[in-house]
């Protein structure tokens, strides 16, 4: 059983309809019920074992209500996929120009609601034989890459956005503190980064499609007993903290 969180469209719709063609029973998450519901019924049209669900990642009682839900239903979750995130900044701005709330409200979701879904599902990813948590970063993340002149987050564009970026360098530093807690146990965390995807997050713009966005997250989350724990990859690549 996967849970992915902000499924209903984009990467996370492409993640939970590869997931379901790989033969896992998915829960697709969305804070809409009605959003949710109409991308899981795309996907069943397809004949695939896909269910929907509530999940805003920002409100403890709808974390807490789909938790008890999953629990009451399945007793146990193999996958969670953490993907919802937002990009609340605009683009052209100087970094110190941001509002403090979109710093907020860009964390709120991307990395507080992160840490709240995962330690609410933590106890039945326990139960699961080989439980799998795959948290999307973004290249943004890395401050590497950031710091490259010839990355192509060396960017002015990509520059603008301080408070989304520093979010995912949070994920990724969750992760690995993550990864060390679990270490010894049969569960994996990783951080991953889709690529530069066109999503209504990037405004259209990228360099693939959600469905090439989807397939990092899905390898990971599909990961064989001798795969890693607390990565940072992309399509098998490691990427640079």
């Amino acid at each position: 059983m996967a849970l992915v969180t902000g499924a209903n469209r984009g990467i996370g719709f492409e993640i939970a309809r590869q997931l379901a063609e790989s033969g896992v029973r998915v829960l697709l998450t969305g804070r809409d019920r009605a959003a949710a519901a109409a991308a899981a019924t795309a996907l069943r049209s397809g004949g695939l074992d896909v269910e929907a669900g509530v999940l805003d990642v920002t409100d403890p009682d709808s974390v807490s209500a789909a938790t008890a839900d999953v629990a009451s239903r399945y007793g146990r979750l193999d996958i969670l996929v953490n993907n919802a995130g937002i990009r609340t900044e605009e683009y052209g701005r100087h970094p110190s120009e941001q509002p403090l709330r979109r710093w907020r409200e860009t964390f709120e979701t991307n990395l507080f609601g992160v840490v709240a879904v995962t330690t609410a599902f933590l106890p039945l990813l326990r139960r699961s034989a080989a439980g799998r948590i795959v948290n999307v970063s973004s290249l943004l993340a890395s401050l590497t890459m950031h710091s490259d002149p010839d990355s192509y987050t060396y960017d002015p564009m990509f520059k603008s956005l301080p408070a989304y970026s520093a979010s995912k360098s949070a994920v990724n530093s969750w992760t690995v503190h993550l990864a060390y807690e679990l270490r010894g146990t049969p569960i994996k965390v990783n951080a991953v980064h889709p690529g530069y995807t066109r999503t209504d997050l990037n405004d259209g713009a990228g360099a693939q499609d959600a469905s090439d966005g989807a397939r990092t997250s899905v390898r990971m989350a599909l990961l064989g007993d001798d795969g890693p724990s607390g990565s940072y990859v992309h399509m098998g690549e490691v990427l640079p903290w």
